[in-house]
Parts: structure tokens; sequence; C-alpha cells
């Protein structure tokens, strides 16, 4: 294995995963007309190749009242 080549490629995937999550999630609270309190949120990785199922959950905070 090339390590360059794997952190490249691996960087670039995470930089896709975090750029279009924010897109998706932004364009979400938008069309939600939510613009206080926070939302629960969860992210699910998953490899058919490596048997691999990673979940992280966590909130993100609009600000305003709750």
């Amino acid at each position: 294995m090339n390590d360059d080549h794997y952190n490249m490629s691996l960087r670039k995937f995470l930089k896709q995963v975090g750029v279009t999550s924010q897109q998706a999630i932004e364009s979400a609270v938008r069309d939600s007309g939510k613009t206080s309190g926070s939302l629960n949120v969860r992210v699910v990785l998953t490899s058919p190749d490596l048997d691999l199922e990673h979940v992280v959950d966590g909130q993100i905070e609009l600000g305003g009242e709750s």
C-alpha cells in the first residue's frame, strides 16, 4: 500500500463527506424553518469491503432560544 496515495484518497473522501453533509444539513434546516434549539444528528459510515459500520451521534445547536 502506498501510504501517500492512501492518505490523499482518504482525505479527499472525508472532505467530500464533510462538504456535502454540511450542504444537506443547511438545506434541510432552511426547508424546515427551524431557527432555534438543536438538532439530533447521526452519521453512519459503512464499508462492505471491510465489514465496517461506524456510527457517530451528536447535536448541532442552531442558536436562538431552545
